[in-house]
């Protein structure tokens, strides 16, 4: 039997035989494997972009040597050469296309179809929105369409037209061109808005109106309305009555609101009229020898007591000249007392036969206006306190109120009767019997108020003995024609 120490010694030649044959195999087959995956490598770098190749040297470092660098060269001029001929082809692939795109406008689709748009919509125009947008009470459904074209006429009328952030793109474009090539023009074509300005005299025929929201919905008043006017430059109301108490409206149509109520102790309004310039309010009462002053600018109310130099018991009717210098009170007997306005002090006194019903300043508060229980009218010169004419009320038995119209066209005359006449202003001053141009006869009881209108296109006739007693005069080339 062999010791162990031989039999350990025989082996150990043989297993060195057999690794140096292993790895002299492995060896030759390593170098071959090598240059394989390097071939596969080259092949895969080739293909992918030059891009993702620098991003991964940058990344994980440059890992070729300057063979492969050289290879990958030789491959990317052979990649750009095919490239380059697959543009070539492209671009005259394109350009074929594009001449057959622009026969065709490019056209944009809905990102969505919804079908509830495409049935007609149908919207009510009788809410409180959207009844400024009616035009007649036939109107009173709308379509969604008709209603868009509406709010944009009012916005174009508000605006004075399309403002130029609404137009479309190709329109600013032109616009903006045509701009450049007019800035020699004159001033007036580039300017924005309405050119032809609305028309200051009323529609001929039927007038269209509409009842909108009491005027003192926020305060009606407790007892009978005495006066009600509008503020001469600002839209303000005006109510005052026997509730002894004055108040003053914002007039919007809508809600109104209340600016100021005040109350005249013990003391019934009888007549409330607003100064010339709006700043103050003068009121008288029904049994009172004493009226108001009523200074909005500071909130005093003034009464004045006692004027020297007339003896009245009571003060109910008076006037405040257009140009805001004078103040008359008519007084009793006959009697009409001229006030300056700024100091209510008296400058004279006039007095007519009969009692005086109803006075009215001349547009200029040059003349004044004078109408008895007599049927006979009065007219003074302001500046002398001397009357310059009188003449009779055709057919009047008793003169119940007058008016003078804004340009001084016109004289209009109520009588107790409900017969209006209409003169003209030569006339009155000229003959002592004239004959009226126009005899309202729509009235069948007294004639209490005549107004007309600022252009002098329409008198008011209304009778507070009557309900709805009002009528509407239009006056047409100098004579008159009834419309309501």
């Amino acid at each position: 039997m062999e010791p162990a120490g031989s039999a350990a010694a025989s082996r150990s030649p043989a297993r060195k035989r057999v690794r140096a044959q292993k790895k002299r195999r492995t060896g030759d087959s390593g170098d071959g494997g090598e240059e394989a995956r390097r071939a596969r490598h080259l092949g895969v770098l080739a293909r992918k972009p030059v891009v993702e190749r620098c991003l991964e040297e940058l990344v994980f470092g440059g890992s070729q040597d300057a063979e492969e660098e050289e290879r990958l060269r030789g491959l990317g001029k052979q990649l750009d050469v095919v490239t380059g001929n697959l543009l070539k082809e492209d671009s005259s692939d394109s350009e074929v296309e594009n001449e057959a795109k622009d026969n065709f406008p490019p056209s944009k689709k809905p990102a969505w179809v919804d079908d509830e748009d495409e049935a007609e919509e149908i919207i009510d125009m009788t809410h409180r929105y959207r009844k400024d947008m009616m035009k007649s009470d036939a109107e009173k459904k709308l379509s969604k369409e008709k209603v868009q074209r509406r709010l944009q006429e009012q916005f174009q009328r508000a605006m004075g037209g399309v403002p130029f952030w609404a137009q479309k793109d190709e329109k600013k474009a032109r616009k903006s061109a045509n701009d450049d090539d007019s800035d020699e023009d004159d001033e007036l074509l580039r300017k924005t808005g309405n050119f032809v300005s609305p028309s200051e005299t009323l529609p001929r025929g039927i007038l269209q109106m509409k009842n909108c929201l009491d005027a003192n919905n926020e305060r009606p008043s407790d007892a009978k309305l005495r006066t009600v006017q509008f503020h001469p430059s600002a839209q303000v109301v005006m109510t005052a009555g026997l509730d002894q108490s004055i108040s003053l409206f914002q007039v919007d149509g809508k809600t109104n609101p209340k600016i100021q109520s005040i109350h005249l102790e013990s003391f019934p309004v009888y007549k409330a009229h607003f100064s010339a310039d709006g700043e103050q309010v003068i009121a008288t009462g029904t049994r009172s020898k004493l009226f108001y002053v009523y200074d909005m600018m500071s909130g005093n109310i003034i009464p004045v007591n006692q004027i020297r130099g007339m003896r009245e018991k009571f003060i109910r009717k008076f006037e405040v000249s257009p140009d805001g210098a004078f103040l008359l009170l008519t007084g009793t007997s006959g009697y009409l007392h001229l006030l300056t306005m700024k100091t209510k002090e008296l400058i004279g006194s006039m007095k007519i036969n009969g009692k005086a019903v109803a006075s009215a300043f001349s547009p200029d508060s040059s003349k004044i206006y004078t109408n008895s229980n007599e049927g006979e009218v009065f007219i003074w010169d302001v500046k002398s306190r001397r009357c310059l004419n009188r003449f009779t009320d055709e057919g009047c038995l008793r003169g119940t109120c007058l008016a003078v119209s804004k340009n001084g066209q016109y004289v209009a005359c109520g009588s107790c009767s409900g017969v209006v006449n209409v003169y003209t202003h030569d006339v009155c001053l000229r003959e002592t019997n004239p004959k009226p141009v126009k005899a309202i006869m729509n009235l069948v009881t007294a004639a209490t108020s005549l107004t007309f209108n600022p252009t002098t296109e329409i008198l008011a006739v209304a009778s507070s003995a009557a309900d709805d007693a009002v009528k509407l005069v239009e006056t047409l080339f100098g004579f008159l024609r009834e419309t309501v």
